[in-house]
């Protein structure tokens, strides 16, 4: 998971010169990054194509506010990965044990730090999450549950949110994820400006995959949504009771 070749020793040598560096990274896959609690940020460039330079002077040079968000966790170690203790397995096979409890669903399930979490991102402002809404369908009725919540750009500058929604089960009859990303909206804000975000959840958002009558069940219960910036950055939780479907 390091950069090739001495990139991550060149790294150090830059922030111990200049404590205020930018490091910008250009991979298409987590990396370790272990200069990352020193330097002063840290831009992701992931594929930026063409045009990629011009964007990236723009985001540094303050002309658009950075407003992407991480679609995988980036670990401390890879030994925290999941995957780890399975890959890469014997006699050219590959046990995937690991099983649903993949990137942030293992990160979670296992209570593990990453350094980085799924859904992760700053940008020059900042917003505020408030009034978590969520309205269930009638009993029998085919429309998706619909969560609200009311998101405000608190910073000085105009920025865009990336508003996550995640679902957890209070008990669950088989091995579920501690909470699974169903929905999500982004918004364009600009300072003090609010708006409020629905977020849709259909009936697979609650549901899991029954090997016994191969087909998806959502088992009756209470379900937890959370509406946060992140996996690991949930600004505001709401409960729904729900019927069992098969």
């Amino acid at each position: 998971m390091g950069l090739p070749g001495d990139q991550d020793a060149l790294v150090d040598a830059v922030v111990a010169a200049r404590p205020d560096a930018v490091v910008v990274v250009n991979a298409s896959a987590p990396l370790a990054l272990p200069w990352r609690g020193r330097a002063r940020a840290v831009l992701w460039q992931w594929f930026p194509g063409q045009e990629g330079g011009d964007a990236l002077a723009d985001v540094l040079l303050g002309v658009v506010s950075p407003s992407g968000r991480l679609p995988t966790t980036l670990p401390r170690h890879i030994e925290d990965t999941s995957a780890f203790a399975h890959y890469p397995g014997a006699g050219g096979v590959v046990s995937y044990g690991e099983g649903i409890f993949v990137g942030y669903r293992g990160h979670d399930a296992a209570g593990v730090d990453p350094a980085f979490c799924f859904g992760h991102g700053l940008s020059y402002t900042t917003f505020e999450y408030s009034d978590l809404a969520v309205d269930a369908p009638p009993p029998g009725r085919e429309e998706p549950l619909r969560a609200t919540v009311d998101v405000t750009n608190t910073g000085e500058r105009a920025g865009a949110e990336v508003v996550q929604c995640y679902v957890h089960p209070r008990e669950a009859s088989v091995p579920r994820p501690p909470q699974e990303l169903k929905a999500f909206a982004r918004v364009d804000l600009a300072p003090g400006e609010s708006t409020r975000v629905v977020l849709d959840l259909d009936e697979r958002a609650f549901a899991h995959w029954d090997d016994t009558v191969h087909a998806w069940r959502v088992e009756p219960g209470e379900y937890e949504i959370r509406a946060g910036a992140s996996s690991r950055d949930i600004r505001a939780t709401a409960f729904v009771e729900l019927a069992g479907r098969l």
